[in-house]
């Protein structure tokens, strides 16, 4: 398992220098400019909530139409009369988004897409301890919000971030990957459930000028692999 103690210990010095020092030198890009929530398009109602990190605020790009939230809308409106709503904040982890829900007047909503992970991977969050979280996630969205069908997005492989320092970016890597099939493998487990692997290319053109982040490339990508599970599940 990931959790390895011996591991974690052996290399704590290195990980903790490397971890402040990409912090500091890694340029720190805003979250998109717009709005956050709206309605567009006509027939079938279909309300939609996007939940999570700094990816799903859209830092990356300048706007939110170049965004997960915008790319998704302009591909689902012309299907649907779309409620749309983005709760989402740099450096949240699972445990701030359940807060963040927690303290929010109950709403009801269909489809819920959710980015969550880098931060409880970087923040050293023990798998067991996220995956329990993410359960509670679960439950929220389904009996306070009345969520249908919540899409959970994979957590970007950090092994391929180059510029990360070794073996950080090796460490995190491996602890992304175990953390990515504990999600698959819960939600096998619930009917309302469905892990997108979203995978997008490492290379120019698809990372943001930090390194880390998504480009508009990377966005377009995401919104087509989760329009199209959308569309499967509602639309069919």
């Amino acid at each position: 398992m990931m959790d390895d103690p011996i591991i974690t210990v052996l290399l704590a010095p290195i990980l903790i220098f490397q971890g402040a020092y990409a912090r500091f030198v890694t340029p720190k890009l805003p979250e998109a400019d717009g709005a956050r929530e709206g309605c567009s398009g006509a027939g079938k109602s279909l309300k939609l909530l996007i939940l999570g990190d700094s990816a799903a605020a859209g830092v990356g790009v300048a706007n939110q139409q170049q965004a997960l939230l915008g790319q998704l809308v302009s591909k689902l409106t012309p299907l649907c009369a779309l409620e749309w709503r983005l709760e989402a904040e740099t450096g949240s982890k699972t445990a701030d988004i359940i807060e963040r829900l927690e303290r929010m007047d109950e709403f009801t909503v269909d489809v819920v897409i959710v980015s969550l992970g880098v931060n409880d991977v970087t923040g050293n969050v023990k798998l067991k301890t996220w995956l329990a979280l993410q359960e509670q996630l679960r439950s929220i969205l389904v009996l306070k919000f009345n969520a249908k069908f919540i899409l959970l997005s994979s957590i970007p492989p950090m092994e391929r971030f180059t510029s990360l320092p070794q073996p950080l970016r090796w460490y995190l890597g491996r602890k992304s990957k175990a953390f990515n099939l504990g999600l698959l493998d819960q939600s096998s487990r619930f009917s309302d459930l469905q892990y997108v692997d979203v995978n997008f290319p490492m290379k120019a053109g698809y990372i943001a000028e930090d390194g880390f982040h998504p480009s508009d490339m990377a966005y377009n990508l995401w919104s087509d692999l989760v329009a199209n599970e959308i569309k499967y599940k509602l639309f069919t």
